[in-house]
Formats: structure tokens, C-alpha cells, sequence
């Protein structure tokens, strides 16, 4: 019998190229050349205010190189290119970096300064700092994020906590202000000052603190003249004792969230 036979077909491919991906370096930030701000931080506006320029025993004027291990001793030389004293040559005009009311304006052509101040400086983000237009714009907008936050929560609340919070700020003059006169109040509050708004709207105790001055307004309880004593306005029976160096209806808010306090909200909460 005989075989079958059988054929193969062989098909030949072009040599292909090998591509390789080379991995990509992260890029040092470049420096750019430009006019540069400084200010001193704090809200500080001082006539004059001079920083250190050079190295001393009093003030050390330092940079660590992580590229030598070593310390590298800076000063600031008008008629040099670095600020760094080893690459400095020649005789060197020592200058003076001096703030006038709170800020220092460093033109592009004086770089050795600039770069100083930005780059090596142990003071900079302590004493001062540079300003930056993006950075600005990003504190800015965290600002404006919050006072709409703090007006949304402000304009959905209740009376009863809007006079809570107010009584913070006022005192016991919410008393006998008008509903539109609270609501209008705790807006602005909430727009002038968003965290400490948004920061007495989450606290518990300021709604309790303020339940407390109601019922003591209201002759429910009354505190002692030493203000070392909560009782009950009706009977005279004692609620609680003051520790020491507390603000009274703060210590009675405290007291008010224990097991014993609560009864003793619930009774006062009716009564109102």
C-alpha cells in the first residue's frame, strides 16, 4: 500500500526589529529666570527687618550637600554668581537682605540672591517665604470652597442652633434679636469666618452650653453667686458642683451628656 505524501510549506518572515523602552527620568525642575517676592510670614509688616547673609557663630548660614555629605557655608556677595563661599573667588562685597514692610522685591538680575532665598536659605518657610501667583490662586480657592460650605450649613440651620452659635460670638444679646436678624447674622459670620463657623456648628456642646444659659435666663436652674453651683430654680435642689477653674455652663454642657445629665436635658428641654 502506498503513502501518502505529505508537503510542509514553509513560510519565511523578515527579520524583526527589537524596540526597547527606555524608561523615562524624571526631570529636575528647571530654574526660571524671573522677578521673585518674598514676604515674612505671620502677617508681619515690620518697618525693616534684616535676615542673616552670611555665616557666623550667632547666625549659621548652612546648606547640606546630599551630593558630598557635606555642609556648605553660604553668603550673600554682590559682585559674586553663587552663594556659596567655596565657589566664590576674589574679594567679595558683602550686601544686606533686608525686608521693608514685610516684603522683598529681588530683581532677575541679581541671581545669586534669588537663589539664595529660594533655594538654600535655613529661614525660608519660617521667617518668610516666596509667593507664588499658583499657589495663591489654590489658598484662595480653599477659602472660597469653605465659605460656601460654611453659608450652605449656615442658611439650612435651625433657630436654636443658629442662637447657639451666635451666643458664642454675641453673647446675651441674641436675646432680643429678631429671627431675620439671626439668620442674617450667622451668614455673615459664616462667610467672615468659615472654620471657626463650620468648627462651633459640629460641636456639641455649644448647642448644650446654650441650652444651659436658657434655662438659667429662664430661672429653670439657677448657679449660685460663687458660681461654684448649679440647682433646680423650683426646689432649690443641688444639680452639680463647678470643678474648679471651669467655665460653668461649660462644665454643666459636659455634665449634661453623662447618664445622670441626660434626664436632667430631657427635663430641662420640656420646660423650655
Amino acid at each position: 500500500m502506498a503513502k501518502k505524501a505529505t508537503a510542509e510549506t514553509t513560510v519565511e518572515v523578515a527579520p524583526q526589529e527589537v524596540v526597547t523602552k527606555t524608561p523615562l527620568k524624571p526631570t529636575k525642575p528647571t530654574w526660571e529666570i524671573k522677578d521673585r517676592i518674598y514676604y515674612l510670614k505671620g502677617n508681619k509688616s515690620p518697618l525693616t527687618l534684616t535676615i542673616p547673609g552670611k555665616h557666623t557663630r550667632k547666625h549659621s548660614l548652612l546648606y547640606f550637600d546630599e551630593k558630598t555629605g557635606q555642609q556648605r557655608e553660604l553668603r550673600y556677595a554682590t559682585n559674586q554668581d553663587s552663594p556659596f563661599v567655596d565657589e566664590q573667588k576674589g574679594e567679595c562685597t558683602m550686601g544686606h537682605i533686608r525686608f521693608r514692610d514685610g516684603t522683598l522685591n529681588v530683581p532677575k538680575e541679581q541671581q545669586n540672591l534669588q537663589k539664595l532665598l529660594s533655594l538654600y536659605h535655613p529661614l525660608k518657610n519660617r521667617i518668610y517665604a516666596e509667593f507664588s501667583a499658583v499657589e495663591e490662586a489654590k489658598d484662595q480657592l480653599d477659602v472660597l470652597d469653605l465659605q460656601i460650605d460654611a453659608l450652605n450649613a449656615a442658611r439650612n440651620m435651625e433657630i436654636d442652633q443658629i442662637e447657639a452659635i451666635l451666643r458664642v460670638e454675641i453673647g446675651s444679646k441674641v436675646n432680643s434679636m429678631s429671627s431675620k436678624e439671626l439668620k442674617r447674622d450667622i451668614r455673615l459670620f459664616a462667610r467672615n469666618n468659615p472654620q471657626l463657623f463650620i468648627s462651633l456648628a459640629n460641636d456639641d456642646n455649644v448647642q448644650l452650653r446654650n441650652l444651659a444659659i436658657r434655662a438659667s435666663e429662664a430661672g429653670i436652674i439657677n448657679l449660685s453667686p460663687d458660681q461654684r453651683t448649679f440647682t433646680w430654680g423650683s426646689n432649690g435642689r443641688k444639680l452639680m458642683n463647678v470643678p474648679f477653674d471651669e467655665n460653668p455652663y461649660s462644665a454643666f454642657a459636659a455634665f449634661l451628656k453623662t447618664d445622670e445629665g441626660v434626664e436632667i436635658y430631657k427635663s430641662i428641654d420640656k420646660k423650655l
